[in-house]
């Protein structure tokens, strides 16, 4: 949900953000707009999932450091809240205090919910793979996952495939029916906003 219409720096957003009214609420600065994250428990329950196949194999392998739907990053000059997110431990030794990690996720997971906009997930893309990140683009609505990875072409993922690691967590699959394992009802809104998101360039 777009708050603020008129663009502004991310120094103005960055020293908004931090202001004692907007302590307990969560903000992405996107396109030089300033969107607050929304949310719904089924987009929810779904992110948490893949949060937790996530941490899972990280901690067994001792991979590096997961976050949640509330752990925030610096990506290509703006700042996003995704879902879920993996970063390498030789990127990332010691935990990060800041609101906004001033390094980019090596994977970042995006599940989209009927707030989205087409726009706003075009430009995450695009700024995601600009800053090296691996990001997988989950759709409940419809049961897709697409996959983008920095100079390769996009994959998109139905429920008999499956969501691969590659070389950013090496070993590690994930079922797209495991993420889907039941049939919603059609969500409310435009959740489909990845829909022809394969398009963005690489």
């Amino acid at each position: 949900m777009v708050i603020q219409l008129q663009h502004i720096t991310v120094e103005e957003f960055d020293e908004w953000v931090l202001l004692p009214e907007n302590t307990n609420r969560m903000f992405e600065y996107i396109g030089g707009e300033i969107v607050e994250v929304v949310s719904n428990s089924f987009s929810s329950e779904i992110g948490a999932g893949i949060l937790a196949e996530i941490a899972l194999f990280v901690k067994k392998n001792k991979l590096g450091r997961v976050t949640g739907a509330d752990g925030g990053y610096r990506v290509s000059g703006e700042r996003y809240i995704p879902d879920a997110a993996f970063i390498l431990k030789a990127r990332q030794p010691e935990p990060s205090y800041h609101a906004y990690n001033p390094n980019a996720p090596d994977l970042a997971v995006e599940v989209l919910s009927p707030s989205n906009t087409p726009t706003e997930i075009r430009v995450k893309i695009v700024n995601y793979l600009r800053a090296g990140t691996v990001l997988w683009v989950v759709d409940p609505n419809i049961r897709r996952v697409e996959v983008y990875v920095p100079g390769e072409a996009p994959l998109t993922l139905g429920v008999d495939g499956a969501v691969s690691g590659g070389h950013v967590l090496p070993g590690f699959s994930l079922p797209v029916s495991e993420i889907f394992p039941d049939e919603p009802q059609k969500l409310q809104g435009d959740s489909s906003a990845g829909s022809g998101a394969g398009t963005v360039s690489t």
